[in-house]
């Protein structure tokens, strides 16, 4: 399972004695500032699952009011309405119907707006409101309207509501004291309000227009900057070349920024390792913990700047509204391979982890769409892959410019994979969309928010928790596999203690596939990574690792110079393009038969990638051992 998603299939426990900690529910539409929201309550108080029986992340914390009294508050998916169309709406319906197993019915609802668009935004308050739960709402975003002219009377918007409506800023925590307030509070639940708008959509936009305008709200002047600014980054030539030079700045900076890091987690992986053989005496416990364990582990730890560097990209982007704009540049492209609009955000997700992207596209309504992106998203280079890049990368590229001082090689063959991923997807979807997915385009709309300075809080709560699921992931899964791996090279086939790894049974597993996989340039060794990484596609240098580690013990050069002993640089870059196209997860596979409902679009997955993986693979090193 790619490491940025450890939860596919986790349930949390139930609510325990839900009259002593009240369940308070967060909902409002997307891009309202509902997970920062969530993030100043809750601090680090929080965990990340799935609901029971189906496949959409949830978001679960506690809020702590006061030294003694706290509340369990849950985030729940960005929705626009609660008419259930998608797998994301029916879970706020059924949550906030009580319908959900596992949860009971919320005892008080915090329903955040963005202030700034007001009248758009209080359509989904009518049907929040006639559940008759004790409700807040909340107009985010006070510290943009009022700078930008705005103006909304807060008395008038709570009497005309029948509810409490306050203004705040989550980002910068303005106003979040009223809300600890309002749930200290015991507040009778409200009349329910009868509305004839929840399943008239013009009634509803009339509603809602006109509570705005008997609030005393007044509309914000248009932001100024964004529309500069677009005219910038959505122009049809000079978007997509900035939007060029932005990625190209990511790549270099894994290199660049993510080295003397990187270099610094090395260092203490191996003296912490040397520690750790100096105090305990020789025995094969020490031989386990340093050269299975702390060997196979911390060489996939080392990366964890590099991961870290490009979430904090992705994350100033989304935060700064770029990357809504980039939605919009992308869907151009789209567009031409029969993909919807909707299809990007998945696409987008993928770059990251392909489980959380597959879940994503619950929101796409047309299932031949949704079906087909599902089959494609695999193929974007997810973070699970960084690793094995930047190893391979490191040992056979030299760090020489590029493009002036800008650019360097390294980046650059970097950003080939991804590109060569990206293509890949493509002429995939358009196959599919010309084939057995053939269905109508449906139009692309996307909400552009205005452009906003990225808050540091906000960035580094993001880049804590993508460090938790790793260094969990890596304290879980890679751990096993690092200690069956150290096992089966420690089980030979002739009983003897001393004999050479080969005739180990993981020497001898790699023997087997060898014949197979020789026609790419890759040997035995090569063979027992790809086997172990069908768990993870990182744990292959983790296995490495440990193959190398326990094959040459008095030996001092790295990962990457043994690696050299074993692969040419045909060989390497082969194994760099298997890894961009092969589906070497699992969990992936597994997310797919559970969201397809079948075990037919999995299967087919695995075989197409893992053929165009050995193919591409093959014509790489059968042309570069000629060149």
């Amino acid at each position: 399972m790619d490491q940025c998603h450890t939860n596919a299939g986790a349930t949390l426990p139930p609510i325990v004695n839900p009259s002593v900690h009240k369940l308070v529910a967060l909902i409002g539409p997307p891009n309202t500032g509902k997970s920062t929201l969530f993030n100043q309550l809750t601090g680090l108080r929080q965990r990340v699952a799935n609901y029971p029986g189906v496949t959409v992340e949830r978001h679960i914390g506690t809020a702590r009011l006061d030294l003694i009294r706290q509340v369990t508050l849950i985030d729940l998916p960005g929705v626009y309405s609660l008419d259930p169309r998608s797998e994301d709406e029916q879970v706020t319906f059924d949550v906030l119907h009580g319908a959900m197993p596992d949860l009971p019915k919320p005892d008080a609802i915090l329903l955040i707006l963005d202030s700034t668009s007001l009248p758009r935004q209080l359509m989904l308050a009518a049907p929040v409101l006639s559940l008759g739960i004790p409700t807040l709402v909340l107009l985010n975003m006070s510290d943009d309207l009022f700078r930008r002219g705005g103006a909304v009377d807060v008395d008038l918007l709570t009497e005309k509501l029948g509810t409490p409506a306050v203004l705040i800023s989550a980002v910068t925590g303005e106003g979040v004291d009223k809300v600890r307030s309002f749930l200290a509070k015991t507040i009778p639940p409200p009349a329910r309000i009868e509305l004839p708008v929840l399943n008239n959509l013009p009634s509803c936009r009339r509603w809602s227009g006109d509570v705005a305008a008997n609030s005393g709200y007044s509309k914000p002047a248009p932001p100024e900057w964004t529309y500069r600014l677009d005219r910038l980054f959505l122009h049809r030539l000079w978007g997509p070349l900035t939007f060029l030079i932005v990625v190209l700045a990511v790549f270099q900076s894994i290199f660049t920024v993510a080295k003397p890091l990187m270099d610094l987690v090395q260092r203490a992986i191996q003296s912490s390792g040397a520690a750790i053989e100096a105090l305990l005496p020789a025995s094969w416990f020490r031989a386990l913990l340093v050269d299975g364990v702390w060997s196979g582990v911390g060489s996939v730890v080392v990366f964890l700047p590099q991961i870290l560097i490009l979430f904090a990209f992705i994350a100033i982007l989304e935060d700064s509204g770029y990357l809504a704009r980039a939605a919009v540049i992308a869907d151009r492209t789209m567009a031409k391979v029969g993909l919807q609009g909707k299809s990007f955000i998945p696409l987008l997700s993928g770059y990251a982890c392909a489980i959380p992207a597959i879940l994503s596209t619950r929101t796409i309504e047309n299932k031949r769409d949704r079906i087909a992106t599902i089959l494609v998203t695999p193929l974007m280079t997810c973070s699970a892959r960084l690793p094995v890049y930047a190893m391979l990368i490191a040992a056979f590229i030299p760090d020489k410019p590029l493009i002036g001082q800008f650019f360097g090689l390294r980046a650059g063959v970097m950003l080939g994979l991804y590109v060569l991923a990206f293509a890949a997807a493509t002429l995939t979807a358009w196959l599919l969309k010309s084939t057995i997915f053939r269905s109508e385009t449906t139009p692309f709309w996307i909400e552009l928010p205005p452009y906003r300075i990225p808050r540091i809080s906000s960035i580094l709560y993001r880049l804590l928790d993508r460090a938790q699921v790793f260094l969990k992931r890596a304290s879980t899964v890679i751990l096993a596999t690092s200690v069956i791996l150290w096992t089966l090279a420690h089980l030979t086939t002739t009983g003897g203690v001393d004999s050479p790894i080969e005739q180990s049974y993981a020497g001898q597993l790699g023997k087997f596939i060898e014949p197979a996989i020789q026609p790419l340039g890759f040997n035995w060794k090569i063979g027992v990574g790809l086997i172990s990484s069908l768990a993870a596609r990182e744990v292959i240098v983790s296995t490495l690792g440990t193959i190398y580690g326990i094959q040459g013990k008095d030996d001092s050069t790295g990962l990457q110079e043994a690696l050299k002993k074993d692969l040419d640089l045909p060989s390497a870059v082969a194994l760099l393009v298997f890894f961009a196209f092969a589906l070497q997860c699992m969990s992936t596979l597994a997310v797919v038969r559970r969201e397809t409902g079948s075990w037919k679009w999995p299967l087919l997955q695995f075989l197409y990638m893992g053929v165009l993986a050995y193919v591409c693979a093959f014509a790489t090193h059968f042309i570069l051992i000629r060149v």
